[in-house]
């Protein structure tokens, strides 16, 4: 620190007395906020470039970004002491014509600066460089600008304005009479051994932007601080403290800022969180959370909470509507203990909630189970294959292949015609011919894949009809026999199906069920009988599961792989294995696996509560994707210890005490509040073709087409998913049979065709929702009392 601090008396003694801007070479410094507090711009260094490293990546350890940028300290403009690292890409003659043409252009990069960025400086070939986190990548990726030409002054001086900025951030304080010897704890120093062994409070370096000013350093002694006053939203209401509490801890709580593109606190002082149950027998429970003055926050628990849990920050972060806006909060308890204590309370809450009966009188084994969904980070590894496959990972990302830049969308003469009043409702995507179909009210309409991955419009089925006449908008359809056949579900004869053929583009057949059975849902014989000419599939009612074959006489059901079950089930998904084994979901949100029509289920896995909309698993069985409303439930079936360990649970059942521990895949909360609308995922669907490797998930909610990357959910990585946003509503998307880049996607009034490679990672600019004004800070308080 010592050449540090005489460089840095350098540097301040050449500015120029009256504060106006001095130039150096290759720098740009504005007055600080004492002198100018309507600049935005605090210092530029006028040439660099800007790095993507990757540490041990197997494609690319250090990838070029921007060959020419600018690296800018800026002040974040409706949020005081909270600054911003801006890299802004510098276009060569001829670049910035090309923009007009692109639909989304990447000119800037934007960092809250923080403690967590864990920045530093650093020398790559003789250049002076910076060095800060990807808190948006892999743990181990780093960006690095290169400020080439940049003398060891000013990289001192810039060095200096970044520590000072998380200064401000964290004490809420000017920096501007601050001793050198305040800023030494935001020098970064490298992570030891010793520093993952302490105690349960986090410290400083381990917590994200989110939870900075959560850090209790007693060894530093911040300036005095003004006193906040209270919110209209503080005063609101007193009355949580006379209802019956379930648990209650003590923490701090943020609130997501769109300015400063980062949790900012909501109150200076520790908080209390607690459960309360609003009217006792109903479990009507509120999460509240009070400061000195009163509630601050008071929401109804329920999964459209979107609660996402930490447990290295020991915090849980949330939505919640508010007047048109879709606030992002967090909350960060005190320590583990208390963490763990307000998880478990939270889940039970949300299980009673949403089943209606007290916790206690769930087993024992499901109690486990729903507890430990609600777990975040843990690898789930392959028992007999504990060695990463790098060639399986090099495959989800051909570096060969570039994305289009261009949306690839119907050409104009391939337009379907568009029926008044009707909607897209679903699609289904072909096995053989190169087509996908889109259902909108009694039509179909048919789209063929050209060879340039392009959708164009290719015909209307009109006035889908019965054999009698009698037209009917189809509730649910499944391509059969080589794709040449289509099987319908008519909402007005639940028992029965109907064949249509899809050359004639006619229904020629009705296949009478039962007449005490009703078909509510409809499966394949197995994962790729529809690239085959099988003639048999699956069906299932409300409780019941059985086979189909349309060429026995009379009723269609096979009477020998008939199989009722306990009454109220409500089956609402069937998914098949490549072998044929079946997975069952319901609108309790159990999942049953089986082995074969006809028995009772292998293996039953406990509802954690909320509906599930649909299912899938992939052609081996070993994993299932459930989806609900909020979020996609992830199972490994592979049974990992017992007498049968190394089986699916398609075989045989897990042991009690060693059930699957269920995966949330969700959104980030940050990312729902840019997005500005509740969560409605569509039926997630992995990637599919014979002898490929699932390596996706793709799903859709509101205007947005969602791709997780299962390599690394599969790794721990439950939040690396790429999103893509459309001007109109998505109905349903899945990818091309046999292609695991080229998603087929159905909007309320379209049909089109997306490389997976176009779909961005989140952030403000690619989910870019229109934005009401800022939040009403007397509308936090949603008080029920």
């Amino acid at each position: 620190m010592n050449i540090f601090k005489s460089l840095l008396g350098k540097v301040w003694r050449t500015f120029d007395l009256a504060g106006r801007h001095v130039r150096w070479p290759n720098i740009t410094y504005h007055p600080g906020p004492s002198e100018d507090p309507n600049a935005a711009e605090v210092v530029k260094i006028e040439m660099g470039q800007l790095y993507l490293v990757r540490p041990g990546n197997i494609r690319s350890s250090r990838e070029c970004i921007y060959n020419e940028a600018i690296a800018t300290i800026r002040r974040v403009p409706a949020l005081e002491h909270n600054f911003q690292l801006v890299i802004t890409r510098v276009y060569e003659d001829g670049d910035q014509e090309l923009l007009e043409d692109e639909d989304e252009t990447d000119e800037e990069r934007v960092f809250l600066i923080s403690e967590e960025l864990e920045f530093r400086s650093g020398v790559t070939d003789d250049e002076p460089t910076f060095i800060w986190r990807d808190l948006d990548g892999d743990v181990d990726e780093l960006y690095e600008f290169v400020a080439s030409g940049t003398n060891e002054p000013t990289r001192v001086f810039f060095e200096t304005c970044m520590y000072r900025a998380m200064y401000e951030r964290k004490y809420k304080a000017s920096a501007d009479n601050t001793k050198d010897s305040a800023l030494d704890q935001f020098i970064w120093q490298p992570v030891t051994k010793a520093r993952s062994q302490g105690g349960n409070r986090k410290s400083p370096n381990q917590l994200p932007v989110v939870l900075q000013d959560s850090v209790d350093n007693s060894t530093v002694q911040p300036p005095a601080m003004p006193t906040k006053s209270a919110s209209p939203a503080a005063r609101a209401s007193f009355a949580s403290s006379s209802l019956p509490t379930v648990t209650s801890q003590e923490g701090q709580l943020f609130f997501w800022s769109l300015e400063a593109e980062g949790f900012v606190a909501e109150r200076e002082e520790v908080v209390v969180a607690k459960i309360v149950e609003r009217t006792t027998g109903d479990f009507n429970y509120w999460f509240i959370v009070t400061g000195e003055d009163g509630d601050i926050v008071s929401h109804k628990i329920s999964s459209d909470m979107n609660p996402r849990w930490a447990p290295k920050t020991s915090s849980l972060t949330w939505n919640y509507p508010n007047r048109g806006r879709y606030d992002s909060w967090a909350l960060q308890l005190t320590s583990s203990e208390a963490y763990n204590a307000f998880k478990t309370a939270f889940a039970q809450c949300l299980w009673e909630t949403l089943h209606g009966v007290p916790f206690r009188k769930a087993k024992p084994d499901e109690q486990a189970y729903v507890i430990s969904s609600t777990t975040e980070d843990v690898e789930m590894r392959d028992v007999e294959d504990e060695v990463e496959d790098e060639d399986e990972v090099e495959s989800e990302l051909d570096p060969d292949e570039e994305a289009s830049e261009d949306e690839e969308e119907e050409e104009e003469d391939g337009v379907p015609p568009q029926l008044q009043g009707e909607r897209n409702s679903q699609l289904t995507v072909g096995y053989k011919g190169d087509r996908s179909y889109v259902v909108r009210g009694n039509n179909i309409g048919v789209f063929s894949h050209s060879r340039d991955d392009q959708v164009k419009y290719y015909a209307t089925i009109s006035n889908i009809s019965t054999p009698k006449g009698k037209e009917f908008k189809p509730q649910e359809v499944m391509l059969h026999d080589q794709d040449t056949k289509m099987v319908l579900m008519n909402p007005s004869d639940p028992h029965s199906l109907f064949s249509m053929d899809i050359e004639r583009g006619k229904v020629v057949e009705e296949w009478k069920i039962h007449e005490d059975i009703s078909v509510d849902h409809i499966a394949p014989d197995n994962k790729f009988a529809q690239t085959t000419r099988e003639q048999t599939l699956v069906g299932a009612s409300h409780n019941a599961l059985f086979r189909v074959d349309p060429r026995i006489s009379g009723n269609k059901m096979v009477e020998s792989q008939y199989k009722q079950y306990v009454s109220k089930n409500k089956f609402s998904g069937v998914a098949t294995t490549a072998s044929g084994k079946l997975a069952v979901a319901s609108e309790k949100g159990d999942i049953r696996l089986f082995d074969t029509i006809g028995k009772n289920a292998k293996t039953a896995l406990p509802p954690l509560g909320d509906p599930i909309l649909g299912i899938d698993v992939t052609a081996s069985g070993r994993w299932i994707v459930a989806t609900t409303k909020t979020y996609l439930l992830l199972i490994d079936t592979l049974i990992g210890e017992g007498r049968y360990a190394g089986n699916l649970g398609f075989d045989r059942s897990f042991p009690a005490n060693a059930k699957p521990m269920p995966r949330r895949l969700q959104l980030r909360s940050e990312h729902v509040a840019y997005m500005n609308h509740d969560i409605s995922f569509s039926v997630a669907r992995f990637n599919q073709g014979e002898g490929q490797e699932e390596n996706a998930i793709v799903t859709a909610t509101g205007q947005y087409v969602i791709a997780w990357d299962f390599a690394k959910v599969k790794k721990g990585q439950l939040d690396k998913y790429e999103i893509k946003k459309y001007e109109d509503m998505v109905v349903q998307d899945n990818f091309k049979f046999g292609d695991d880049k080229q998603i087929i996607v159905a909007l309320q009034n379209n049909v089109l065709a997306i490389n997976k490679k176009n779909l961005k990672r989140p952030t403000r600019v690619s989910l870019a929702a229109p934005m009401p004004s800022l939040r009403s800070r007397s509308s936090i308080v949603d008080s029920p009392y």
